[in-house]
């Protein structure tokens, strides 16, 4: 799990001399945090806060962000609305793609009353009949919903027959949470068949590659569930091919240093080596980055030096 730290949101604040009390945006995006915590108590002064492409299941501690004005929570694993209503200056809410399917959970929003822009788009909730006609009729100071602007004859419109569309939302709601239940059940069974019980199971195993090509390749309902399982599958090789890297640098530093000429040239030793290897990995291994791992590598600090 990736934790919300000072250092972090120090490294994030350069363009604030790294002043974190003062600061006014900050963008936490693609850090795989799990967890909204320490921003309401560290950074008062927010106006812009960017946490999009994390893993984050709770809107959370965010409620002493008296000045917030925009709130980027987009590809997260958030399902309710909630908890927002301390942010009293909140004029854009973004949750795109997430997995909201709480639809009355918006009405919590009616206490923000300065909100203009809501994005809902990819949410299962957004399916529902009578989806836009219902945020619309909750939330009379919206604007914008999904990117289209609300007109004042499509708000008139919404408000009537409001109590009918209610009841059709809940009966939906109930449908999703059914839903939701059954894939819970689906991946904890998945779950447990990934962990043997016993010796006698782990003996019946498929090899890791064919269990890996089932998982990619067999289609499955896009949930929270799902898309933590893919992204601790897509860690998992990434540490896999870490481990394939340093295992190749030390088979060439040990080459290289029984021939001083390969270093003499630079890292054009390395590039060509890794430039015959690196079809053999993904491609999202990249040699530059390869290349920085063995930078400060003692045999290969010692021959870039410049004879005296």
């Amino acid at each position: 799990m990736v934790y919300i730290t000072e250092e972090l949101i120090r490294r994030r604040a350069e363009h604030n001399d790294c002043e974190i009390l003062s600061l006014e945006e900050v963008s936490l995006h693609q850090q795989d945090i799990e967890r909204i915590e320490h921003v309401d108590r560290w950074c008062r002064e927010l106006r812009i806060l960017y946490l999009q492409n994390n893993l984050i299941p709770r809107i959370e501690n965010v409620g002493r962000l008296k000045k917030l004005e925009y709130l980027n929570l987009a590809l997260n694993n958030i399902q309710v609305i909630e908890n927002l209503e301390g942010c009293e200056s909140l004029r854009k809410l973004d949750l795109t793609v997430n997995f909201v399917g709480l639809l009355s959970s918006v009405e919590s929003l009616q206490h923000n009353a300065h909100l203009r822009e809501l994005f809902l788009v990819g949410n299962p909730c957004t399916e529902f009949q009578g989806y836009r006609q219902y945020v619309v009729a909750a939330l009379p100071q919206l604007k914008w919903l999904d990117g289209t602007e609300i007109s004042r004859s499509e708000r008139i419109r919404a408000s009537q027959g409001l109590e009918q569309v209610r009841r059709r939302v809940r009966e939906q709601e109930q449908e999703y949470l059914r839903r939701r239940e059954e894939q819970r059940e689906e991946a904890a069974r998945r779950d447990k068949e990934r962990k043997p019980d016993s010796q006698d199971d782990k003996e019946n195993l498929r090899s890791a590659e064919e269990e890996e090509q089932d998982f990619w390749h067999t289609p499955c309902s896009f949930t929270p569930e799902s898309r933590l399982e893919a992204h601790r599958r897509l860690e998992e090789e990434k540490n896999a091919n870490r481990k394939k890297i340093r295992g190749k640098l030390r088979e060439m530093l040990q080459e290289g240093s029984r021939d001083e000429n390969r270093f003499s040239s630079g890292s054009n030793w390395f590039r060509i080596q890794f430039n015959n290897q690196i079809e053999r990995w993904k491609p999202s291994v990249q040699v530059s980055s390869v290349l920085g791992l063995v930078q400060n590598h003692p045999d290969f600090n010692i021959r870039q030096r410049k004879p005296e």
